[in-house]
């Protein structure tokens, strides 16, 4: 577990974290899709990364990252992945609602940089454009991720970023 300049601390996700993730994620659509509980799993089990911001001991937000080679449909995932060969993708960040601007999703971030440095990995993400999602393309773009292209699928459209690979430490 690491801590940063949030009073959060950040570890890899436990199965009893799941209920009240599920709830956090509820809460945070659109700006992530709905999922059941079985979904939520199965991404979980897939993923490269999971990581659960806790404040005292509690679930208050989650940053879940797909490498390379997942089996995972997202039309996201697949442009992502048909552009770099080599990569950490988000494919979700939330954070409570009632514990904004705690710097939660600057830790779970950071914990995901200092668990990738060194393995060569960008850093990959897409932000909502419709419905619009202005304080993740800022927050994104804070943390140094750039535009690399954008994609109309319909309902929603979004910008797809990227940050360059942490270096050894």
């Amino acid at each position: 577990m690491t801590q940063s300049l949030s009073p959060a601390k950040i570890r890899s996700f436990q199965p009893g974290d799941l209920s009240l993730l599920l709830s956090l994620n509820s809460a945070a659509v659109p700006a992530v899709n709905e999922l059941s509980a079985e979904d939520m799993l199965d991404l979980v089990n897939q993923s490269l990364e999971c990581l659960v911001a806790l404040l005292d001991d509690t679930p208050v937000g989650m940053l879940l990252c797909f490498g390379e080679g997942a089996d995972y449909a997202s039309p996201n995932y697949r442009w992502l992945s048909d552009r770099f060969e080599h990569f950490a993708y988000t494919d979700r960040i939330f954070v409570d609602d009632t514990q904004r601007g705690q710097k939660i999703g600057d830790a779970l971030y950071s914990e995901l940089f200092n668990r990738m440095a060194g393995t060569g990995r960008c850093f990959t993400c897409e932000v909502n454009e419709r419905p619009p999602n202005p304080g993740s393309l800022r927050f994104h773009s804070r943390l140094g991720f750039e535009e690399i292209g954008r994609a109309d699928n319909g309902a929603t459209s979004v910008i797809y970023m990227r940050r360059d690979p942490e270096p050894a430490r």
